[in-house]
């Protein structure tokens, strides 16, 4: 009997180009939840280290940790704050 050999899974060890941050973020918001978007913001936030995404974003760890929570108040102003801290914009597509 073969042996399988598994090992935890950490998307934030592959969020390391902006390419690969865009196309996640992309992939959540295109699920239309919310809650989603959210931790995925986190995760992204995470790798790139939350002190520094704090201090970019000019929100405070505390208030920028709740938010970005499943069951946060995720509002605009931190998703646009986010994106711009990260070089990256939001792009309105007719949808077909």
């Amino acid at each position: 009997m073969t042996t399988t050999t598994t090992h935890p899974w950490d998307v934030t060890e592959h969020l390391n180009t902006k390419e690969a941050i865009a196309a996640y973020l992309e992939a959540a918001l295109e699920t239309g939840d919310p809650s989603f978007v959210a931790v995925a913001l986190s995760d992204i936030g995470r790798s790139q280290g939350l002190a520094k995404f704090c201090h970019e974003t000019g929100l405070e760890y505390e208030n920028l940790n709740i938010a970005l929570s499943p069951n946060g108040n995720l509002d605009f102003v931190t998703v646009v704050k986010a994106l711009q801290s990260l070089g990256l914009r939001l792009q309105v597509i007719a949808s077909v």
